[in-house]
């Protein structure tokens, strides 16, 4: 099988290919414009080491997904099995400072992909979708079953009309699609823009850290190596048909819980700052798992407490280029 995996560089792009790399998959073709909305440096660090691979198992192509055109040279030549769709401008504040980015991203390059699937007769399609899309939900856990058309976050908008979108393709020309719901992701070679990263370097360099909604926040955490077995299981599981799962970490965790686990790791007290909670935020998330584990036989492993370990002695190991990021 021939996958092609859209947004490559990115946290859960580069850490699905790497993991599918090193189980010798026979064909990997990967996607990513590496902009700038955060430091590219970590983008191409992630690169380099896909780079690593035989060019016979895996191939790169930097390009925007809104550019039609040089998408579809792309399928041509390389004529993939499946697409794992997971680029998208991501980020619920930075949607609201700059929303034309999501468009051209998150809209029209989901658009991009879904019709050169078609006209190249791919049949099945895993997209990114976001906890996001719940929205202010006051019921807890979030199901799939719940109503998510009150998004709260121009991120959120734009990954519920992807999920919109993969149903009429599926309606229409019989396409395969399996939309996924991420729950707060995080790990090795994560995102800076996240709590968990700018809390361990600004603890570590001794600066104060700022705690919104006074710290009564709840995250359904998801440690990365678990995202990557539910996008493989819902690669490997066959005739889903048009389904969304949500994939989380089965335990919220009060944010001051996680930073409390940092501070242990690090063996530093943080210098906290208590503000408001910030618009398109929620106060709590959490993944109503039952029909993943039924349907994907989706069962999240790690723990926060062991994750964080993780992501902190990593980060420690690499603090020397990681200090600038």
């Amino acid at each position: 099988m021939k996958i092609l995996v859209t947004g490559a560089a990115g946290f859960i792009g580069y850490s699905l290919c790497k993991n599918l790399l090193d189980e010798n998959i026979e064909s990997l073709v990967g996607i990513d414009n590496l902009n700038s909305y955060y430091d590219p440096i970590l983008k191409e660090k992630r690169l380099d080491m896909l780079n690593k691979f035989s060019k016979n198992n895996f191939k790169f192509y930097k390009i925007d997904l809104d550019n039609f055109k040089e998408l579809e040279d792309i399928f041509s030549k390389e004529m993939p099995d499946l697409i794992v769709h997971l680029a998208a401008q991501a980020g619920v504040r930075y949607s609201l400072e700059n929303p034309w980015a999501y468009e051209y991203s998150n809209n029209i390059g989901t658009l991009n992909i879904f019709e050169i699937a078609k006209k190249y007769n791919i049949k099945k399609i895993v997209f990114a979708s976001s906890s996001s899309v719940y929205g202010g939900n006051q019921k807890i856990p979030f199901s799939e079953r719940d109503n998510v058309g009150k998004p709260v976050s121009i991120y959120a908008a734009t990954k519920k009309y992807n999920e919109l979108l993969a149903h009429v393709y599926h309606h229409l020309y019989d396409m395969e699609m399996v939309g996924l719901r991420f729950f707060t992701v995080y790990g090795e070679f994560g995102r800076p823009d996240m709590a968990y990263w700018k809390f361990t370097k600004k603890i570590l360099n001794g600066e104060q850290i700022d705690i919104y909604n006074f710290g009564d926040m709840n995250r359904d955490f998801t440690y990365i190596s678990d995202i990557v077995e539910g996008i493989k299981n819902a690669i490997n599981t066959p005739n889903l048909g048009y389904n969304i799962f949500n994939l989380g970490g089965d335990n919220p965790v009060n944010l001051e819980y996680m930073i409390n686990l940092i501070e242990k790791e690090l063996g530093i007290n943080a210098i906290k700052n208590y503000m408001p909670i910030q618009p398109g935020d929620v106060p709590v998330t959490m993944a109503d798992l039952e029909k993943s584990k039924k349907m994907i036989n989706y069962r999240p492993k790690v723990s926060i407490e062991e994750g964080i370990q993780k992501f902190v002695n990593w980060y420690l190991e690499n603090k020397q280029w990681l200090k600038d990021i």
